[in-house]
């Protein structure tokens, strides 16, 4: 398809896994650079091409026909769908040995509303835990339930037995984080999805800080994995984007999901006669809902260079995280022998304020689920004064003072009163945040550099 937009895209569809010749027998690291594309149908360009268009032509009227009824998969809007686009979804969705399909949103809060919006609407239940992001847990207090969805915190996020316990017969999903943000606790997703399923809602689960690097929640039984990909997906501190993946294996005509069930006129075949979402997109359900419904009306569309950012950062996403990996250890290290610190917590040798859940427990999850690294971020407890605190964090100068994660440089910053300021008291109780903790992104720098940063702004702190 030479001189064409090529490469499918999908005008709702998109992101489904077949995209990318060969990409189920490849592993990991040649998906990453490879899954989702052809460049045959691209002019043969080696690199993904940017196709920044608004629209494309129909060119006939049959041909229109065609993709307004679904039987052409071709780009029609690029808020719906883009080629570059479309091969990150993809190539994302390759990633995943147990998904069918992806959607790429302009930010993880978007992948996050999103998915739960298409889970739970028309006045549906989530069970969470406030070990979540803390924009994520003040929209469920002022947001969701303006929309009609009810959010709540169980009792003990440690406890599967406490979700079960919380279900009801609205519950539609429950959503984690697979390493918990900031105080970086592994959760037990194989237990959850158990508990999950045996009721017949959906698992979802926030895999920002591990990344399929690190950890694929479907072979855990997640039926749905979101990322804010502005994090260590794209890792370079310079996109705002988000994702939504599916497994395709979940029962959404049990009863228990009419939204997938009931016809759209929306979706009307070429003789007018409506269709629901199973029908339209029997593979992939949740996310072509989720693209028809969410994306099309509520208009969070990724942007192709956006997109273009993101597949450039996936290309070196193992050796990224390695490096991470090998930097976070270090750091724990050297932190855990430094007299001003009065805890340190990290997924593979557990850790935390007294508050968190016990360091065996931690650590044994992070052998069942993170066999490969425990990721880049590392918290610890400052052991000082308020004003100590702050003339620490003032002094850093090799370490970035921002809010952000999974970057290429190293960053720090205070939680509890920052990203996770809109945490009430008892919530942070509830989580283990206390006012003492410090968070670490590690990047790709020197480990010796970053120790000797840390240690020259303790000097001055104290």
């Amino acid at each position: 398809m030479s001189g064409g937009t090529g490469g499918g895209g999908g005008n709702i569809a998109g992101g489904a896994v077949d995209g990318g010749g060969g990409a189920g027998g490849w592993g990991f690291d040649t998906r990453k650079v490879r899954a989702g594309y052809d460049p045959t149908e691209h002019n043969h360009a080696v690199s993904v091409p940017i196709y920044q268009t608004t629209a494309y032509t129909l060119e006939t009227v049959a041909r229109a026909d065609a993709l307004f009824a679904f039987e052409d998969e071709d780009p029609l809007y690029t808020r719906l769908s883009n080629p570059t686009v479309d091969v990150l979804e993809r190539r994302v969705t390759a990633l995943h040995e147990g998904a069918a399909a992806s959607v790429a949103l302009a930010s993880g809060m978007a992948a996050v509303s999103y998915a739960l919006l298409n889970a739970a609407g028309r006045g549906g239940h989530i069970l969470t835990t406030c070990r979540l992001y803390g924009g994520t847990v003040d929209a469920f207090s002022h947001i969701y339930p303006e929309l009609g969805i009810a959010i709540d915190v169980v009792e003990d996020a440690d406890d599967p037995a406490s979700f079960e316990r919380a279900i009801g017969p609205r519950t539609r999903a429950i959503f984690v984080e697979g390493i918990t943000n900031p105080l970086v606790t592994v959760t037990d997703l194989a237990a959850l999805a158990e508990v999950a399923h045996r009721h017949g809602i959906l698992l979802i689960v926030d895999n920002t800080l591990a990344t399929p690097c690190l950890l694929d929640p479907f072979e855990f039984g997640a039926d749905v994995v979101v990322y804010s990909a502005t994090k260590a997906l794209s890792g370079h501190g310079n996109v705002i984007a988000g994702l939504v993946v599916e497994s395709g294996r979940f029962d959404y005509g049990s009863g228990h999901f009419p939204q997938f069930t009931e016809p759209h006129w929306f979706l009307r075949d070429e003789n007018d006669v409506p269709r629901n979402h199973l029908q339209l997109f029997p593979d992939t359900p949740f996310t072509g809902r989720l693209r028809a419904l969410y994306l099309n009306y509520l208009g969070a569309a990724l942007g192709p260079f956006d997109a273009y950012l993101i597949l450039l950062g996936i290309e070196t996403l193992t050796e990224r995280v390695t490096k991470q990996v090998a930097n976070a250890e270090a750091l724990v290290r050297y932190l855990q022998s430094n007299p001003h610190v009065a805890w340190v917590a990290y997924p593979t040798v557990g850790g935390g304020p007294s508050t968190s859940p016990p360091a065996a427990s931690s650590a044994a999850l992070a052998q069942k689920y993170l066999l490969r690294g425990g990721g880049s971020i590392v918290s610890f407890g400052f052991a000082g004064s308020e004003e100590q605190r702050r003339r620490f964090l003032d002094s850093v100068g090799l370490f970035s003072y921002q809010a952000n994660i999974g970057d290429a440089r190293s960053l720090i910053i205070n939680p509890a009163q920052t990203t996770h300021i809109e945490l009430t008291h008892e919530q942070r109780e509830l989580c283990g945040l206390l006012p003492e903790t410090i968070r670490l992104s590690l990047g790709l720098e020197t480990a010796s550099d970053l120790i000797a940063d840390l240690e020259q702004a303790f000097t001055r702190a104290f």
